[in-house]
């Protein structure tokens, strides 16, 4: 998998998988510290929302710039804002800094180790410069690898999340104080990356600002990120009702403590990290499409099983056995997105995709919150669960005749 990668994708690899790292812990103990400061669950749910929302703007936004203005310079523009979110984090407690510090850099806005892409918009413009250093019949296997680079460094970032609480039980620290230092580690993180993103070679040549009449192939590429970006809000609705505040359910519901949480959310993110070395030898042999139907298909009846669960351990394993089909098709649907459209346009399709699908995790963490805080705190994964399983159903039916151009060559 990782034989024959130029020495770009190499880096983007590597800063991949440090920005997964610092992600992974922060989407861990974000709520948890929001809950620490005295913020209700509604109020949790908002700050949360907040970050999603920035994320969908900003996202398509730094896609469209960076076909405009280069990858390479919005990924290190991107590292810098990082850095200046969690010297508010470090220095600032109050609800309106905290909002502030959510939309500058998307800082809590999901996970980034079983697959979620962590960084909020740096992920589309990743992407899109990743696809540029690979060929077609190489994409699914560097994207998959690039998963699986995240993933893996996402499961150890997972383990940092203990840190607050060894510091408390140890070092006697205040509760506040106790999650600073994880902060700090993220901007110095942070000034790796733009170290990192600097070395790439980019030979940018910026989108054509020329307009004319669309073609039956450009048109066809139109409507085919018109409706992935549809189905994408369907999925997201569903997995925003529970994936942001999952570790908070786990904390209301099982009281569990930080240490357990972040090992339960390490193994989770381990067994994504196997699922992509599968996934494009899954994908060879069934083609991308099934692969991604099949393997969410059965994540979300995963779902549907968790609030049945009777203690943590029960709880813990279907969430760590869910992760190894949930994000399978991660890499393969950034892969099969980049085949389809042009080089030119990769940013932008990208972006518009990523938008569609953080869209409604910017309004369903709140409703989450407060169906759990009103009614149940199993409503919104049973909700969640069905909203995800009709997306994969519909998704495959609207998609099982497209073929990616690494498909249609080795068919013919």
């Amino acid at each position: 998998m990782f034989n024959n990668l130029q020495r770009d994708a190499i880096i983007l690899m590597t800063s991949r998988g440090i920005r997964a790292f610092a992600f992974s812990y922060l989407s861990i103990i974000f709520a948890i510290y929001l809950n620490q400061l005295g913020f209700s669950t509604v109020i949790v749910g908002i700050v949360v929302s907040t970050a999603y929302a920035s994320s969908a703007v900003l996202t398509a936004l730094w896609g469209y710039l960076s076909d405009r203005f280069g990858r390479k310079n919005i990924l290190m523009l991107l590292a810098a804002l990082t850095i200046v979110s969690n010297v508010i984090y470090i220095f600032s407690s109050h609800l309106i800094f905290i909002i502030a510090a959510v939309i500058i850099a998307n800082v809590g806005a999901g996970s980034s180790g079983a697959g979620g892409q962590g960084g909020g918009p740096m992920s589309p413009v990743e992407q899109a410069l990743l696809a540029e250093k690979c060929s077609a019949a190489d994409r699914n296997k560097v994207f998959a690898a690039n998963a699986f680079v995240g993933s893996m460094m996402g499961s150890l970032g997972a383990l940092v999340s203990g840190l607050p609480q060894h510091l408390q039980e140890n070092w006697s620290w205040q509760s506040i104080a106790s999650y600073k230092p994880l902060f700090v580690l993220t901007i110095f993180f942070s000034v790796i990356l733009i170290v990192a993103y600097s070395r790439i070679d980019e030979h940018h040549v910026p989108k054509s600002r020329a307009t004319k009449f669309a073609g039956p192939r450009e048109r066809g590429r139109y409507a085919f990120v018109t409706k992935m970006s549809l189905l994408g809000m369907v999925d997201n609705l569903g997995g925003g009702l529970i994936s942001p505040l999952l570790s908070y359910w786990f904390f209301l519901r099982f009281g569990v403590e930080l240490k357990s949480l972040g090992f339960t959310f390490f193994l989770s993110y381990l067994l994504a990290a196997m699922s992509f070395l599968l996934a494009p030898l899954i994908a060879r042999k069934i083609g991308v499409v099934k692969t991604m139907a099949f393997s969410h298909g059965t994540a979300s009846l995963v779902y549907l099983l968790l609030p049945f669960a009777p203690t943590f351990t029960v709880a813990a394993a279907l969430t760590i056995s869910r992760s190894f089909l949930a994000y399978m098709d991660n890499p393969l649907r950034s892969s099969f997105i980049m085949g389809v459209v042009r080089p030119e346009d990769r940013g932008s399709a990208a972006g518009i995709t990523s938008l569609s699908r953080h869209v409604p995790v910017a309004v369903s963490p709140t409703l989450s919150a407060y169906m759990m805080q009103s009614f149940s705190l199993n409503v919104p994964i049973f909700l969640g669960g069905f909203l995800q399983l009709f997306h994969d159903c519909v998704f495959y039916f609207m998609f099982r005749n497209v073929k990616p151009p690494e498909e249609q060559s080795s068919k013919a």
